[in-house]
């Protein structure tokens, strides 16, 4: 009998593309709640969007943004297991709120027909990770923070 396959997943493409919605966002703390998943939009893979699907843990302050915060953790890992996170980086899953789905929708308005056609899990690289375990938008990155 023979072993499956080890092979881990291929890592997404890097596509850089502009994203000035969800620095935009009017979202507040409170839209959230420990427990919520969400998913934090990364780029397009066959003609949806896609992310990394986490669940939030606790109320945490944001270090980049100077703002409150939500601790997130992801459930597979992933390259690093908990986060903390800006508000408007997050969309609802668990839930169908309004507020959530018209963000997702104008993100994909904005970004499908760029990459209409592509197949590959396509990184628009909208976030970094600061040693602080702190998710930051590109756009709202500040240096030394």
């Amino acid at each position: 009998m023979t072993q499956p396959s080890r092979t881990p997943p291929t890592p997404p493409v890097f596509a850089p593309a502009p994203d000035p919605l969800t620095p935009e966002r009017d979202i507040t703390h409170q839209h959230f709640q420990p427990g919520d998943h969400v998913v934090i939009l990364k780029g397009v893979a066959g003609g949806e969007l896609w992310g990394d699907a986490v669940r939030i843990v606790a109320p945490s302050w944001h270090t980049p943004t100077d703002e409150d915060g939500w601790r997130v953790r992801d459930a597979t890992g992933g390259a690093q297991t908990y986060l903390t996170a800006h508000p408007r980086y997050l969309v609802h899953l668990s839930r169908h709120c309004p507020d959530c789905l018209i963000h997702l929708r104008a993100l994909e308005d904005h970004l499908l027909p760029r990459y209409a056609g592509h197949q590959a899990q396509l990184d628009c690289g909208w976030y970094t990770t600061t040693a602080l375990g702190q998710l930051v938008h590109a756009a709202e990155a500040r240096g030394g923070r």
